[in-house]
């Protein structure tokens, strides 16, 4: 069966990206299509800032990627590019660690003044780690998503659609690709 990782650049629970989190958590599931996902910041900041590839909390989050099919990258955008805490995540991943990978990639920013975030800086890094099968990203403003209450958000129509919209490719396309292997 399919499995998703799902990697978190988010400082912490409070983010808005958490919606965005939760949103795609649910359409995975509608599809019955397992995930673990890995929230950087619950990582050992000692771990990830000394770049201990040799920690058992790294291990155990690189295998979640190499045992994955398809990866989902979420991440706000700080100064013009992915958040810094996701880099030092993704700097502790194998060589071609997202080699052979569908990826997908979730980002949230203040303004459309950031929106080519995506295609300058986070694909090529992703790109550097093997991957070379993409889903166009979806880049979402904050001020779509609204929180309800501690833990819970609300995306906006249009928004949501749009990362309904992906999710529903990159879904597809990993069905396609089990199929493909079967034959």
């Amino acid at each position: 069966m399919t499995q998703v990782a799902i990697i978190v650049g988010a400082p912490n629970d409070q983010s808005r990206l958490n919606g965005i989190l939760d949103y795609a958590v649910e359409v995975l599931n509608e599809e019955n299509i397992p995930s673990e996902t890995i929230k950087v910041h619950l990582l050992p900041s000692r771990n990830l800032l000394t770049a201990r590839f040799d920690s058992e909390e790294i291990k155990t989050a690189n295998s979640i990627i190499e045992k994955s099919e398809g990866v989902l990258v979420l991440t706000p955008v700080y100064k013009a590019s992915y958040s810094g805490i996701l880099k030092t995540y993704l700097d502790l991943l194998p060589q071609n660690g997202l080699e052979n990978k569908l990826v997908l990639p979730l980002v949230l920013g203040g303004s459309f003044g950031h929106l080519l975030t995506i295609e300058y800086a986070l694909t090529p890094v992703l790109s550097a780690l093997g991957a070379n099968h993409f889903i166009k990203g979806v880049y979402t403003i904050d001020n779509q998503i609204e929180r309800t209450g501690k833990h819970h958000y609300s995306i906006k129509e249009e928004a949501q659609q749009r990362l309904k919209k992906a999710l529903d490719e990159f879904i597809n396309s990993l069905n396609n690709r089990e199929i493909k292997e079967v034959v």
